[in-house]
């Protein structure tokens, strides 16, 4: 199984997750690229942290939305959407390369992230972009999305993801941030559904209800007020259950 988290989310002198920190626990950073989050030397950094510590360096992408942090939906024309796509991979495959690394996967994230499960079109761009920069780049999201099928059928590598501190709905999506109960913050009760994700065993619904989430890499959110707390729980429990943890794209 494979652990990943959100990294180079500050800007300027406004700082957000302890980078340093959760790099010592994860297996895979998805990297910020500087369109909801994210300046050259924060991303810089991060990526030198990640080749230091042997850890997958992925492009979190998302809308251009620093104001919102990249959680506000905007209707951009596909085409649009693709370029700023491939804007943001090449930024930050040039930080990896200058660093020592190399950029191994794609993440969307946010309110694209969360669009592209049911929207075709920005689904179809997003693989556009991923295709068009390099057709050998992984790309992680949700189970049964509109996006990972799409890249699947593009011939792009596609991996799962499941959310260690995000309450899921009956129908395995995600419960909007906006709702009571989106976010999860026992530590101890994330580690124990982290383990249950990881063994195949279904997890609880916030309507009580129960469903399997497919998974081949857990997110612990970095933006998170007890990050690496939780990190750090859920990798402890991972070992503990003798999960072997390792980053999902490898080596290319």
């Amino acid at each position: 199984m494979d652990l990943n988290s959100d990294l180079a989310e500050s800007f300027g002198r406004w700082e957000l997750t302890d980078d340093a920190a959760l790099l010592r626990i994860v297996t895979s950073a998805n990297v910020a690229c500087g369109y909801h989050a994210g300046d050259a030397t924060v991303i810089r950094r991060a990526c030198e942290q990640a080749a230091e510590r042997g850890v997958s360096v992925g492009a979190q992408v998302s809308y251009r939305d620093l104001a919102g942090f990249g959680r506000r939906f905007i209707d951009v024309p596909p085409a649009e959407l693709t370029d700023d796509v491939i804007y943001q991979i090449g930024a930050l495959a040039g930080f990896a390369r200058v660093v020592g690394t190399e950029l191994r996967y794609v993440k969307p994230h946010g309110a694209l992230y969360n669009a592209i499960v049911h929207h075709a079109e920005q689904a179809a761009a997003v693989v556009a972009a991923v295709r068009a920069y390099d057709p050998g780049l992984a790309v992680l999201g949700l189970p049964g999305s509109e996006w990972l099928d799409r890249a699947e059928r593009a011939g792009l590598r596609v991996f799962r993801e499941a959310f260690a501190d995000r309450a899921y709905t009956p129908e395995g999506t995600l419960v909007p941030r906006r709702e009571p109960g989106a976010v999860l913050h026992d530590p101890r009760v994330i580690a124990e559904r982290c383990v249950r994700l990881a063994q195949g065993e279904p997890i609880e619904a916030v309507d009580g209800s129960e469903i399997k989430v497919q998974a081949d890499s857990i997110c612990v959110h970095g933006d998170s007020p007890d990050a690496v707390a939780i990190a750090e729980a859920v990798r402890e429990r991972l070992v503990a259950e003798g999960v072997v943890l390792a980053p999902f794209a490898g080596s290319r």
